[in-house]
C-alpha cells in the first residue's frame, strides 16, 4: 500500500478532484459498510486509493440512512436531523432553558408564576387566613354594619371569579410545560440516537483495523515461515 506524503497531492477516487494528504482518508481507515457504497458508486474503491472528506461525509449519511431504513422504516423529521449533523459534524443538542428565556412572552411568564403560586401551601395558608378573617368580621360583627353577611353572597362571587380565572391561567402553564416537556424528549431522542450510530459505527471501525491486522498478522507469519523453509531447505 502506498502512503501519501505531506508534500505529496493525492486524487479523490469519488470526485478525482487533488487534495493535500490532510484533507482525504485512506481506504483502510474507511470502515466496510462505506465501502461498499463507494465501490458501488464509484467501482475500483481498493487499497491505495482515498477519498476527500466532503465525499465521504455523504456516503457516511447515505449508510447511516439505510441502516436507520432498515431497521425503523421510513425515518423521520428527528431521524434525518441526526443524519444532517453527522454529515456535517455539527452538535445536535440544544439549551433548551435559554432557547426558552428568548421565545417566552411576558403572558406566558405571568401565567407560569400564577400556576406556581397557586399550587402552593403559601397560597392554601393565605387563602384560609383571608377566608377566616372574611367570615370572621361579617358574622361576630366586629363592624356596625357587615358588608357581607351570612351567606357570605359576596365571598361566593369572589371565589368563583377566582376559580373562572385560575383555570385556564393554570391550563396555559399546563400547555407550556407539556410543550418544553415534548421538547426536551425530541432533544434526547436525537442526542441518543447520534451516540448510538456513532458507537455503532466505532465498533464497526474497530473490527475492521483488527482483521486488517490480523490479515498483515498472518501474511508475515507466511513470510516467515517461508524464509525458514528456505534456511532449512539451503542447509540440506
Amino acid at each position: 500500500m502506498t502512503v501519501a506524503r505531506a508534500s505529496d497531492k493525492v486524487s479523490c477516487h469519488v470526485c478525482e478532484r487533488v487534495f493535500s494528504p490532510s484533507k482525504v482518508r485512506p481506504w483502510i481507515s474507511v470502515r466496510p459498510g462505506v465501502s461498499e457504497l463507494i465501490n458501488q458508486a464509484k467501482p475500483g474503491w481498493q487499497i491505495g486509493k482515498y477519498i476527500c472528506r466532503e465525499d465521504l461525509s455523504t456516503f457516511r449519511g447515505e449508510y447511516v440512512e439505510a441502516l436507520l431504513e432498515k431497521e425503523r422504516g421510513e425515518l423521520g423529521e428527528l431521524d434525518r436531523q441526526v443524519i444532517e449533523s453527522l454529515q456535517t459534524g455539527q452538535l445536535i443538542s440544544q439549551n433548551l432553558i435559554e432557547d426558552d428565556d428568548e421565545t417566552t412572552t411576558f403572558g406566558e411568564r405571568m401565567a407560569d408564576k400564577v400556576a406556581a403560586f397557586g399550587g402552593s401551601w403559601m397560597f392554601i395558608l393565605s387563602f384560609l387566613v383571608v377566608l377566616i378573617f372574611w367570615m370572621t368580621v361579617n358574622v361576630v360583627g366586629l363592624l356596625t354594619k357587615p358588608f357581607d353577611p351570612y351567606p357570605f353572597i359576596l365571598l361566593n362571587l369572589v371565589l368563583s371569579s377566582l376559580a373562572a380565572l385560575q383555570a385556564p391561567v393554570i391550563m396555559m402553564s399546563q400547555r407550556r410545560q407539556e410543550t418544553k416537556d415534548r421538547q426536551r424528549a425530541e432533544n434526547d431522542y436525537r442526542v441518543n440516537l447520534k451516540a448510538e450510530l456513532e458507537i455503532r459505527q466505532l465498533h464497526e471501525k474497530i473490527d475492521h483495523q483488527l482483521a486488517q491486522q490480523w490479515d498483515k498478522l498472518a501474511e508475515m507469519q507466511q513470510i516467515q515461515i517461508e524464509i525458514l523453509e528456505e534456511h532449512l531447505g539451503g542447509r540440506h
